[in-house]
């Protein structure tokens, strides 16, 4: 072949999209796996950060497996059986209404105490950000939040995954005194008492993300969850299984 024709030159670089195409789809396609894995173990270290527990990736399962004590899918204030909590992809599910979402929730279990663990997603400046809040038994007060992004801005809104922000949130309460659900309010400054944080300076926009994510998430579990803020025997009722409800009390 006449390597001085255009026909040679379009031959060529056609063949070598073909060839880089190959090599890169095996490569994607051979790397997914421990992708995937590399996903899961971040994500059980934010699952436990939210209750104080921090570890590196690779102690993040075993950890898990000693602190997250059931993994519960809630569905218009159900436990729905059959689903995975952890395999629920909350990207989809916050398009749902929140009566029509499976949500997942973890409860763990520290130093005797038990919490409830929610997921969050929600939607920052420039993509999607996402968290995790842990709540007391009483279903109202804060124990910790972990909060992340993907393409926020350096100094800016990306400042929601440092502990300036985060360390806000611990003994704030989502409910009122009438027991309805009131969330918390992400502030331009000057925050103050049980119900409200300061939003990141220069940051608005994704600090009203947090707060719509918040307002948004945590909506689909109170029902649920406020049913395990009285006795033990209202928690019976509910389930039915006093093995199940001495997990939960």
């Amino acid at each position: 072949m006449d390597v001085n024709k255009n026909s040679y030159t379009f031959i060529f670089a056609a063949s070598m999209v073909v060839v880089v195409a190959a090599i890169l789809s095996f490569a994607a396609t051979s790397l997914k796996p421990m992708q995937d894995r590399n996903i899961e173990l971040e994500k059980k270290q934010n699952i436990l950060s939210s209750i104080g527990i921090n570890v590196s990736r690779e102690e993040a399962e075993n950890e898990y497996e000693k602190y997250i004590k059931r993994e519960l899918v809630i569905f218009n204030n159900e436990i729905k059986e059959g689903v995975a909590a952890f395999a629920i992809d909350l990207s989809k599910e916050i398009k749902k209404e929140p009566t029509q979402r499976d949500a997942p929730l973890y409860i763990a279990e520290r130093d005797g105490t038990k919490y409830f663990i929610l997921p969050l997603r929600g939607k920052g400046l420039w993509g999607p950000i996402w968290g995790y809040i842990a709540l007391e038994q009483n279903v109202n007060t804060v124990y910790g939040a972990v909060f992340d992004h993907k393409t926020e801005t350096p100094g800016l809104g990306a400042e929601i995954s440092t502990p300036i922000f985060m360390d806000q949130f611990p003994g704030k309460k989502i409910l009122n005194d009438q027991g309805e659900f009131v969330s918390i309010q992400v502030m331009k400054g000057n925050a103050s008492g049980d119900y409200q944080v300061d939003g990141i300076s220069g940051g608005t926009i994704t600090s009203v993300g947090v707060q719509d994510m918040l307002d948004d998430c945590i909506q689909s579990y109170i029902p649920f969850l406020k049913q395990y803020s009285g006795s033990a025997a209202t928690a019976q009722a509910r389930l039915g299984n006093e093995d199940e409800v001495a997990t939960i009390e």
